[in-house]
């Protein structure tokens, strides 16, 4: 399968040898169907198809501009009707359309221009791909089938291959993704947060450079765009904005690839009998988008803290939990109780340090909530609660009760390929913090020595696992403690 799957993303290199090297160029005024370019507002793209269908999903355009490949759609859920079409510009204008495929839809060009992906209607969806030989184009034929789901299939000049799919771990019903092809395998690695969101991450499009990426969001509904980050993240997303976004649904997002004009489908009735692709003038509004404040995230909630009467309560949250794009000195931070009211006169929150302090005089609960300021005064909130219990104590033995012997959630997480683990012990003595897979097998020892009593962190170094969910294990002292932890290669 590995084979197969490389040959797919890079077999279109070969063409390239063959291709005149002095073939006529376009002319301007017959580019995009010879249709008037439109500005900043949104205008029909004009594709022709069967009665009673509408154009719709992505489109695909050859990279000399005399190829334009588009899908009719019939009706959805299910899809039904589709029809992959295309029209070619020749000496004498253009030609079209014509039916290429039946049965398919969302169609994309290689870098090449040599190989089309596309997906049928079937659900969980299912990617193919057909190879051109002169003008004549393959039977489609399915790749990809080890995913669980394989939606909007694309490669970028570095011939690194995203899609929309499920992934392991994934944070929504599926997600936005990485094609990692190892040895034996192909697999989905979601490119996480900020970029995916809970919902059912799909149609989306990657820029050949992979600066960045647009994608149809579920919640809010609409296209926003999202930037590649020098560390290999991506920056919170931004709405394209009410003009672009105006429909009750936004999907199948395609940029020219000089990053001028924006194609999608968008309509206003739910009986889709206004939806068109339409396109617009967006290479302006990309560059401004990268220059404008970005909102601040959570990363991961912050944990819920329980602790005994008459203990001090110790806590910091790490600074990974809350992230502004445009660098992290610019957030601010302010805590209260979920009500708005102030914190008990016992705590204490030191914002500089993102440091809880006091100790407490009686059982309680409360919901606190952490507030992160960005200089635009943009904010994201996280709520944790702190449990205050009666102390628990062993006959016989004064020390303190277990809960002084604490393990925290590890920071960041999900991570990729460094995370912080912090815990506490409240008597010295050996402890040993160790890994393992969700079946309960060993994966590697943290540590495994003397401590002090008091706080404590080890980094684990993951580079040599794969991604999955794991749990951490703080052993010692008669006592055992367990958590979750999620690893994104």
């Amino acid at each position: 399968m590995r084979k197969s799957v490389k040959l797919i993303l890079t077999c279109g290199i070969l063409v390239l040898i063959s291709l005149p090297l002095f073939a006529q160029a376009i002319p301007q005024d017959s580019l995009f169907l010879g249709q008037t370019p439109p500005g900043t507002a949104p205008e029909i793209f004009t594709l022709p198809v069967a009665p009673g269908s509408f154009a719709a999903e992505r489109i695909a355009i050859s990279g000399d501009g005399k190829e334009i490949y588009y899908s009719g759609i019939r009706s959805y859920y299910p899809t039904s009707g589709d029809t992959i079409k295309y029209y070619r510009y020749t000496e004498n204008g253009w030609t079209g359309p014509f039916n290429l495929f039946n049965g398919f839809l969302a169609c994309c060009l290689s870098v090449s221009g040599d190989t089309m992906y596309m997906q049928n209607n079937i659900i969980p969806y299912q990617m193919l791909y057909s190879v051109r030989n002169g003008t004549v184009w393959s039977t489609p034929q399915r790749f990809l089938n080890g995913l669980n789901s394989a939606h909007y299939f694309q490669v970028t000049n570095n011939y690194h291959g995203y899609i929309a799919s499920v992934s392991s771990p994934t944070l929504g019903a599926s997600d936005w993704c990485r094609v990692k092809i190892s040895q034996t395998d192909t697999t989905a690695v979601s490119l996480g947060l900020p970029v995916c969101t809970a919902g059912d991450n799909l149609d989306f499009f990657i820029s050949r450079d992979e600066s960045f990426i647009i994608t149809a969001n579920p919640q809010p509904k609409g296209l926003s765009i999202s930037y590649h980050k020098n560390d290999g993240g991506w920056t919170n997303p931004k709405s394209l904005g009410p003009v672009i976004n105006f429909g009750l649904g936004m999907w199948g997002p395609y940029v020219t690839s000089n990053n001028k004009y924006l194609f999608y489908t968008t309509g206003t009735k739910q009986n889709y009998s206004d939806t068109y692709i339409r396109w617009v003038r967006v290479d302006n509004l990309i560059d401004s988008l990268r220059h404008t404040n970005f909102i601040p995230y959570l990363t991961s909630k912050i944990p819920n803290q329980t602790d005994s009467v008459g203990y001090k309560f110790h806590y910091t949250f790490p600074e990974s939990t809350f992230i502004d794009d445009d660098g992290n000195n610019t957030l601010t931070y302010t805590a209260t109780l979920i009500n708005g009211n102030p914190l008990p006169s016992w705590l204490s929150f030191y914002p500089e340090t993102r440091t809880f302090d006091g100790t407490p005089s009686s059982v309680a609960n409360y919901s606190i909530k952490v507030t992160a300021t960005d200089s635009a005064g943009e904010v994201i909130s996280s709520v944790f609660t702190l449990r205050i219990q009666n102390p628990v104590a062993d006959i016989g033995d004064d020390r303190q009760g277990l809960n002084d012997f604490r393990l925290f959630q590890n920071y960041p997480n999900p991570f990729n390929p460094a995370t912080t683990i912090e815990f506490a012990v409240s008597k010295p003595g050996r402890y040993s913090l160790n890994l393992y897979n969700t079946l309960g097998e060993l994966v590697k020892t943290i540590s495994d020595k003397e401590y002090e009593t008091g706080f404590h962190k080890e980094i684990l170094e993951a580079n040599e696992l794969t991604s999955g969910v794991y749990l951490y294990c703080l052993k010692g002292d008669e006592a055992e403690v367990v958590r979750k932890m999620i690893l994104m290669q």
